[in-house]
């Protein structure tokens, strides 16, 4: 429904944006567990979908990494600047250059730029992103065929645009992400602070401020969502017709959940195993194996202190999942790199898998 639904806004979309200087939104991309087909129990239920957002004519988008941070939370501000359309103009497009016409004419026939609208400063400002597209979304709901069957109703949120549908008693909540692609890659910088930011990364690891509200709205996250959805379906294509991997995960986030790990250091253990273990061992008859493959991975990784993240500085990524230039080559991150720093955060870890075993 949230797949089919993005789809009929994408359409309705690009004809609300053609005639002005905001982002143009692209084809939506269906982001964690739910469109990944497993969910860990802390699921909030929420179906996040990630917009990518192209520049309006006369306009480009350059990234400017801002802080690395720790954990490999990077955040970058995306700075807007005119480019010059006199040559469109030649080939009569009725588009004025920002560059070079005067402000008087650009007021008398040409909408505002985007630097004027939705950007503090030269930067594209997240949270007037985000109500300009919570007006594009409400402005089109009813020229898409769905709003015949469903109610929509829009929820609080200055990075992203929440909305609830229902129908009848069924009902399902979306959460719309924006993001700009750095470069050709399958990595964004997004709206929304990472779920890590909420604790994800474990319990007993801090990688992120505690309080999204600390992000400046000029700031954007690093994401690499897409690129961990395209390892996945990369996966599912190669697999076994009855592969278990997504049960094993699904095990360790659900079943064995409140050990002191989170969903996210599963899903990156899981990835780790599924590119070391052959992926024609992951059979039924063979689960067990791989559960205990999957706690023999994180052992090592605790007795090390080291947990690699699974994107950047991988070199083992399928040919299909694209990374910026500037990735290539780095020294993989360590997600349990406070682990290393900190004896009391790795001796509760190594507590934590203990209970984890006996369990």
């Amino acid at each position: 429904v949230t797949a089919e639904l993005m789809q009929s806004f994408t359409r309705v979309f690009a004809d609300s944006v053609s005639n002005g200087f905001y982002p143009v939104p692209a084809e939506a991309i269906g982001v964690g567990s739910a469109f990944e087909s497993w969910s860990p129990r802390e699921w909030d239920g929420v179906y996040r979908v990630l917009v990518p957002l192209n520049p309006p004519p006369g306009h480009t988008f350059h990234l400017e990494l801002k802080s690395a941070g720790q954990m490999a939370a990077r955040t970058f501000c995306i700075r807007v600047e005119l480019v010059c359309t006199c040559k469109r103009e030649q080939l009569a497009e009725k588009l004025l250059c920002f560059l070079h016409h005067s402000q008087e004419e650009l007021g008398r026939k040409q909408k505002r730029s985007l630097l004027e609208t939705l950007c503090t400063g030269s930067y594209l400002d997240v949270e007037k992103t985000s109500r300009w597209f919570y007006q594009l979304v409400r402005s089109s709901w009813l020229q898409v065929p769905q709003s015949y069957s469903w109610h929509l109703l829009f929820q609080p949120c200055s990075r992203s645009c929440q909305f609830c549908l229902s129908k009848g008693k069924k009902s399902l909540m979306v959460e719309v992400l924006f993001g700009v692609r750095q470069g050709d890659s399958d990595i964004f910088v997004v709206s929304q602070p990472a779920e890590a930011q909420k604790g994800s990364s474990s319990t007993f690891v801090s990688s992120q401020p505690a309080e999204a509200n600390s992000i400046a709205s000029t700031a954007w996250q690093e994401s690499y969502a897409v690129a961990e959805a395209k390892f996945l379906w990369h996966i599912a294509g190669q697999v076994p017709c009855e592969s278990v991997h997504l049960k094993c995960l699904q095990v360790f986030t659900c079943i064995l959940s409140g050990t002191g790990f989170s969903s996210s250091t599963w899903k990156t253990v899981v990835m780790h195993v599924l590119s070391t273990v052959p992926l024609s061992r992951w059979r039924r008859r063979e689960f067990a194996r791989r559960l205990w493959d999957i706690m023999a991975y994180l052992r090592r990784c605790l007795q090390v202190k080291r947990l690699e993240h699974f994107v950047l500085g991988n070199e083992r990524l399928p040919a299909g999942i694209s990374l910026p230039p500037a990735t290539r080559g780095l020294e993989p991150l360590n997600l349990f790199e406070q682990l290393a720093r900190d004896p009391a955060a790795h001796r509760e870890a190594m507590r934590a898998y203990a209970q984890l075993r006996f369990r």
